[in-house]
């Protein structure tokens, strides 16, 4: 079998942690890696960022990754890539041509992809998968300002995509719930959650990790991992630390690059209100760092925090409990799925700073409690190993095409 998977706007092998790096670009290379590793010949198609990265790069057996010539190469907004999908949609039928390479299946990644992999599948003949990671209409129901508010073209093409399907890719049961709400029942939907490597994400004993980060071993830590937008929360983490008062506490803050002038200004933004709430000496932005390094820090916490107003998943509550460490987060969308209250971490009805402090004081002050939700950290997400998840992918895509009635082609 071989897949075309189209992530037009962000390279899964990019590194992790930017303004639009994150659990989507991790999804789409390890379930890719994981589909190679069953004999699976996936070609990922995404937009060129830099000039500095080959034309193809095989980055695991079977699976390899198509930079395309689609614009400048460096980030832009998403919805100027809009102006480049002719461009992009001309450079993938150009790589067929001169490869003579041809597809089973498309699985279109994110609302962007979606405008390219309907004329493809329409074009080719061929079935089409979409995961949308986020939706608009979710988005701007929590959207503080105008400026985060997702524009019209973006609910259009979402929706066009969802009817144009052969089956949409819900993350949990929670997101498909919402699609149907929000943009009715346009396709058929499996739930397939994202995953994570099991291997890397284990739990590490806090002062070896600990020694290994250069971070003080006896102070208490709180750890929020993302991408420094509005929508992650970290302001109400910022003011619940400030109401905490605790001088041996601190939060590390991991993710963030100033290489986009949004995010620039939001790191800026964050850092002068840690400042202005006295917390910045007990405060760390370290940045992004390497997917390698995640279960240092993730193994360094005492809790780890996701104070969000929107997530479809939450891969960060997953890497998080898969390294034994509990998690606090919002009750929102997919986290209700992963964080289970009470057992292996607390939800927060919202992002309340006040509500958000008193809890990150219980579960800081009552050893025992924390003992007990670390306890069940791992074991609830064994389940979700990448080998698993490619297995239930690998199963989708078999039904879609025995529903079109298509042979799988052989492919060297």
């Amino acid at each position: 079998m071989r897949i075309a998977v189209l992530s037009a706007h962000t390279c899964p092998i990019a590194p992790l942690g930017g303004w639009e790096t994150g659990g989507m670009n991790v999804y789409v290379r390890e379930l890719s890696r994981a589909l190679g590793a069953r004999g699976v010949s996936v070609d990922i198609f995404t937009r060129r960022q830099t000039s500095d990265v080959a034309d193809v790069v095989e980055y695991s057996p079977g699976a390899r990754v198509v930079h395309v010539d689609a614009g400048p190469h460096r980030h832009i907004d998403k919805y100027d890539v809009l102006d480049y999908l002719p461009d992009f949609a001309c450079a993938v039928q150009r790589f067929r041509a001169l490869t003579g390479a041809s597809y089973d299946l498309i699985h279109s990644h994110y609302w962007l992809s979606g405008r390219l992999a309907l004329r493809f599948a329409d074009r080719w003949g061929v079935p089409l998968v979409s995961t949308f990671h986020t939706l608009a209409q979710l988005k701007n129901r929590v959207a503080e300002s105008a400026a985060e508010r997702e524009q019209s073209v973006r609910y259009e093409i979402e929706r066009r995509t969802m009817a144009g399907s052969d089956r949409i890719v819900a993350l949990t049961a929670v997101d498909r719930q919402q699609m149907v709400r929000h943009y009715g029942a346009l396709a058929r939907m499996a739930v397939i959650p994202g995953g994570v490597d099991l291997a890397r994400f284990r739990p590490i004993e806090r002062a070896e990790a600990r020694r290994a980060l250069g971070l003080d071993g006896s102070s208490k830590m709180l750890l929020f991992v993302g991408r420094i937008q509005r929508l992650k929360g970290l302001e109400v983490l910022l003011r619940a630390f400030a109401r905490m008062s605790d001088p041996d506490t601190r939060l590390v803050v991991v993710g963030g690059q100033r290489g986009t002038g949004q995010e620039s200004r939001e790191i800026s933004r964050l850092q002068h209100l840690a400042a202005k709430l006295n917390v910045a000496d007990r405060t760390s932005f370290v940045g992004a760092v390497s997917h390698e390094q995640l279960p240092l820090y993730y193994s360094s916490a005492d809790i780890t925090v996701m104070p969000s107003s929107y997530e479809s998943f939450g891969l960060v509550a997953v890497e998080s409990l898969a390294c034994g460490t509990p998690v606090v987060a919002t009750r929102v969308g997919g986290l209700t799925s992963i964080v289970r209250d009470g057992e292996t971490g607390l939800l927060v009805p919202w992002r309340d700073a006040d509500l958000f402090a008193s809890t990150l004081r219980r579960v800081l002050e009552d050893e025992p409690l924390r003992r007990h939700l670390a306890g069940q950290a791992r074991e609830s997400v064994l389940g979700y190993g990448w080998d698993r998840i490619a297995d239930e992918h690998l199963a989708l895509y078999e039904d879609v095409l025995a529903e079109r009635q298509l042979p799988v082609a052989a492919h060297s």
